[in-house]
């Protein structure tokens, strides 16, 4: 296993491992997975990812885990890269990953979620017939009962079919875990804001890709699947679900629609939580009025059409 540790620059990688067999997509297509203290649900992710020899190389971005994880995966899987972060930085740890991938595109996955077979190479074939798409997103299936994950069935009621200039439905957002990218896009998109940490941390980069020109499209024939773990902090991520929103909003919407989102956002949270991360939203205020950057209009023009939900008051 191939080891990067920003903890402490400079420091020597370990030797490379046994090769894999080679994949006609080695030189297109690297895979970023994002974990943190979930070893042996990695380990499974892994071991999906590896079975399909679809990518080249496999990057591991380690949120600062403490529980046996870089052991266990060089141990298994020596073949995979491994990126260790000093600490957890959410998704933004995701940034790391793509930095160390050389490849013009890139697979994101959680270590709960893998993709399907055959959903890599028919990504990759998505983003050479495209050139002006940046993101393909794929249909999630939930659990042992592959159930639809809830996002993917907004994105198919809501999403745009674009027949001769886009696959699938075009979109105004991906899903972090489910998703693969143009690697330069992502990059002169900045990546993920490490402020947001996780969850709902597309937003701010799917609009700074939507503001570039780049499109976003929802392929339901690629499939992820996911198994959530049972370590997930379901309370926590509510939390930042809601004040990343309200961020996200005043960070890029103009006043009105701004407003609208916080009204629906704050509409929707139970009273504890609607008043506490309203303050620590409102204590992020400074931070957000000096990167604010509105969007153009022809980007708020798709986001009504695209995300009707936004605009509701």
């Amino acid at each position: 296993m191939r080891r990067v540790d920003h903890a402490a620059p400079g420091g020597a990688e370990a030797p490379e491992g046994p090769a894999r067999p080679a994949s006609p997509l080695v030189a297109r297509l690297s895979v970023v997975v994002l974990t943190h203290e979930r070893r042996e649900e990695l380990l499974r992710t892994l071991g999906k990812l590896v079975a399909e020899h679809e990518a080249g190389a496999i990057v591991v971005v380690d949120n600062g885990s403490r529980d046996g994880t870089e052991a266990a995966v060089a141990a298994h899987f020596p073949a995979v890269q491994w990126v260790r972060l000093a600490r957890n930085l959410g998704a933004a740890g995701r940034n790391h990953g793509v930095q160390r991938a050389a490849t013009p595109y890139v697979a994101f996955c959680d270590d709960d979620t893998w993709w399907a077979p055959g959903a890599l190479a028919h990504a990759v074939a998505l983003l050479d017939a495209y050139p002006r798409l940046a993101v393909v997103t794929a249909r999630v299936l939930v659990g042992a009962t592959q159930g639809e994950d809830v996002a993917c069935r907004y994105m198919g009621a809501c999403g745009r079919p674009d027949p001769g200039t886009l696959p699938g439905l075009e979109v105004a957002g991906f899903l972090a875990g489910a998703c693969v990218m143009r690697r330069s896009a992502f990059l002169v998109a900045g990546g993920y804001e490490p402020r947001l940490l996780i969850g709902g941390e597309e937003t701010l980069l799917a609009l700074d890709l939507l503001a570039a020109g780049w499109r976003l499209a929802y392929v339901p024939a690629l499939v992820v699947h996911h198994y959530p773990s049972p370590r997930r902090d379901s309370g926590r991520r509510r939390h930042l679900l809601l004040r990343n929103a309200l961020w996200c909003a005043w960070l890029r919407r103009p006043p009105g629609a701004a407003w609208r989102e916080t009204w629906r956002r704050l509409a929707e949270a139970r009273g504890q939580t609607r008043r506490a991360w309203s303050v620590v939203a409102l204590c992020g205020l400074p931070w957000v009025l000096r990167h604010r950057r509105v969007l153009p209009r022809h980007v708020e023009t798709a986001l009504r059409l695209l995300d009707p939900e936004r605009e509701r008051a």
